[in-house]
């Protein structure tokens, strides 16, 4: 059975395996997942709420931070939602157009979170680097240009990513041993070549992960030069602290990242690699929030005026 790209691929359906076969896990993993779910929309919706209701937040670093929260929220919803249910209605599959619309959503949303971190770091290296000029150059016209660019590059990126696989022919081999429409997992279950695909995923992986992450590199670099060169310790404690929570977004975002595609080049485990991508999928826009709550004064306060004017 050949299915050729057009009117009949439309009405192929896709079988998401999931995490587990076991039917006595399911309902755990319905439980955490929910939980989790919840736990990150509700963490990330208390920061853009506590960024737009208090005026002492109104600085570039909480900008860049709300932007983050908003893509955090977009992207686990691409995800988890559907997994939960097909874990309550015990169905695996997902239709041709939900599998290309759930890639496409996936593709620009992680590439908007890598380009968010970006900003950030540069953000924290004019802070910093050049506290005296910095509000002069992180101006309103500026931060919004920075985010506007991430956008665009992202949204062009999603859609030359989508419109690949578009072209893509299906077979038989319809299963993704995967909880989403992962893009590496969905061209690989293709009949017709992929040699294309294969060239513009690893291409876009290297200048859309590389660029982000050289960027987010550089300026640490400069900042940590920078901190070195103040002579109090309290004022180098106080340059870092500032970058202390976005440096610990960075690392568990890439950290994860990597180690998920540095797995799928080691081992063939389908069910491992699917598993350790819910570490940067669902486990890091979920402590995001707290990791800049629980380190950072004025976001504690924010979230309490929030909470007293909520009574």
């Amino acid at each position: 059975m050949h299915m050729e790209a057009g009117n009949d691929t439309l009405h192929l359906e896709f079988i998401l395996l999931g995490l587990s076969e076991d039917p006595e896990l399911q309902p755990l993993l319905f439980g955490l997942f929910l939980s989790m779910y919840l736990v990150t929309v509700l963490g990330n919706l208390l920061i853009i709420l506590a960024v737009i209701s208090d005026s002492h937040l109104h600085t570039p670093m909480y900008f860049f931070l709300s932007n983050l929260s908003f893509v955090d929220i977009c992207f686990t919803s691409t995800t988890i939602p559907k997994m939960l249910v097909n874990i309550q209605t015990q169905s695996k599959a997902i239709t041709y157009r939900s599998c290309i619309t759930q890639i496409h959503f996936f593709v620009l949303l992680a590439g908007l979170d890598e380009f968010l971190l970006m900003v950030m770091a540069y953000d924290r290296f004019l802070a910093i680097c050049h506290p005296l000029h910095y509000m002069v150059i992180m101006n309103c016209r500026l931060r919004g240009l920075l985010v506007l660019v991430s956008w665009v590059v992202s949204v062009l990126h999603a859609l030359l990513q989508s419109l690949m696989v578009l072209q893509l022919s299906f077979c038989t081999d319809l299963e993704i041993p995967h909880f989403f429409c992962e893009l590496n997992q969905v061209v690989q279950r293709a009949c017709s070549d992929t040699f294309l695909n294969d060239v513009v995923i690893y291409f876009a992986a290297l200048l859309l992960g590389g660029v982000p992450l050289t960027g987010i590199l550089y300026s640490y670099c400069k900042i940590v030069s920078s901190i070195y060169a103040i002579s109090s310790a309290q004022g180098k404690y106080k340059a870092f602290s500032t970058c202390a929570s976005h440096l610990s977004v960075v690392s568990l975002f890439y950290g994860t990242t990597l180690g998920v595609y540095l797995s799928s080049a080691v081992t063939q485990n389908s069910c491992s690699i699917a598993t350790a991508s819910v570490m940067y999928t669902v486990v890091t826009p979920m402590l995001n929030p707290f990791i800049y709550s629980l380190r950072n004064k004025d976001i504690k306060s924010a979230l309490r005026r929030l909470c007293d004017t909520g009574r």
